[in-house]
C-alpha cells in the first residue's frame, strides 16, 4: 500500500521542553555518529505530542539527528504505526481484522466504526473527534474480538458494547480498558480450571488494566501524554533537569508511577555535542 503524506500540513512543529529533553536523552543511548539510530522513537513522540506525524515533525526530527529528510520521510512511510494523516481528537481507533478477531466479530465492530464515526478508514467524524482504521493483529486473540485506542486494549467486545464506549469517549469519559465481558485477563470465560491459587489475592484488574486506571480516567491518558517521562539511562539523581521526569497528567485522578532507581554509573550517557 502507498502511504503518502497528507495534503494539509501546519507550518512547523517543535517539541515541548519536556519531550525535547526527552529527545536528547533518547539520542544520548547511541554512539556519537551513530544519532540517527533515534529515528523511530523521536518520531513516535512527535506523533504522541501531535496525534499525528506532519512533514514539519519529519524534518524537524530528522534536523535533530543530522539524517537527509528523505532517509527520515522512509522511516515514516514504511512503519503503519506512524499516523501520516489526521487522527481524531478524541480518539484513534484501530479495530483488529485478523483471524480470530474476524472469527469473533471484527466486522460487526467495523460496521459500527463506520456508521458512528466515517464511512470509510482515516476519515474524521463529522465534529472531528475520532477516526478509525482495520489494523493486523494486536496479540490478544483469546479475548477476540478487540479494539486498541491510544495505549489501551478494550476486549471481549460486543457490536454493543463498543457503541457504547464510542459514546462514552464522546461525552469526555475513558471506559475502563481490558476485557469487557467480565474476565480478568485471558483464563478460560467459565474461570480457571487449573492453577486455582492464582485467583487468591490478586488485584481488581490486571496489571495492564491497573495502570490504565493509576493514570487516570481522562481523555488525555489514552494518546500517551500523560505517560511520566523518566530518562534512568542519564544515571543522574531524581530531580535533576537532566533526567527530564515530567507527567502532563491533565485529569485530577491522573497519577505517575515513580521513576525506577537511578543506575549508579554517572556515565551512563552524555548528550552529543549538537544538541
Amino acid at each position: 500500500m502507498l502511504r503518502r503524506l497528507h495534503p494539509d500540513q501546519p507550518e512547523s512543529f517543535a517539541f515541548t521542553p519536556a519531550n525535547l529533553e526527552w529527545a536528547k536523552a533518547q539520542i544520548s543511548k547511541y554512539p556519537e555518529g551513530r544519532q540517527a539510530s533515534a529515528i523511530i522513537p523521536l518520531l513516535w513522540r512527535a506523533q504522541e505530542q501531535e496525534g499525528w506525524l506532519t512533514r514539519p515533525a519529519i524534518e524537524y526530527v530528522a534536523d535533530m539527528l543530522g539524517m537527509p529528510y528523505i532517509r527520515a520521510l522512509e522511516v515514516a512511510t514504511f512503519y503503519f504505526m506512524f499516523q501520516l494523516q489526521p487522527v481524531g481528537s478524541v480518539a484513534h481507533v484501530q479495530v483488529c481484522g485478523t483471524t480470530s478477531c474476524m472469527i469473533c466479530g471484527a466486522e460487526d465492530l467495523i460496521a459500527v466504526c463506520k456508521e458512528k464515526i466515517a464511512p470509510r478508514p482515516h476519515e474524521l467524524s463529522p465534529d472531528g473527534k475520532f477516526s478509525w482504521e482495520e489494523v493486523e493483529c494486536l496479540g490478544a486473540c483469546t479475548n477476540a474480538p478487540m479494539v486498541q485506542i491510544g495505549k489501551d486494549f478494550y476486549e471481549d467486545l460486543t457490536a454493543e458494547r463498543f457503541a457504547e464506549i464510542l459514546d462514552e469517549l464522546a461525552a469526555g469519559k475513558v471506559p475502563v480498558p481490558g476485557p469487557q465481558n467480565g474476565r480478568y485477563a485471558a483464563e478460560p470465560l467459565a474461570g480457571l480450571t487449573t492453577l486455582r491459587n492464582f485467583e487468591s489475592g490478586r488485584t481488581q484488574y490486571n496489571a495492564s488494566v491497573e495502570r490504565a486506571v493509576e493514570l487516570g480516567d481522562t481523555v488525555k491518558r489514552i494518546d500517551g501524554t500523560e505517560v511520566p517521562i523518566v530518562t534512568p539511562w542519564l544515571g543522574k539523581g531524581s530531580g535533576k533537569s537532566g533526567a527530564a521526569k515530567t507527567t502532563r497528567a491533565t485529569g485530577a485522578k491522573a497519577a505517575a508511577r515513580p521513576a525506577p532507581a537511578q543506575a549508579g554509573a554517572e556515565a551512563a550517557g552524555q548528550k552529543p555535542e549538537m544538541l
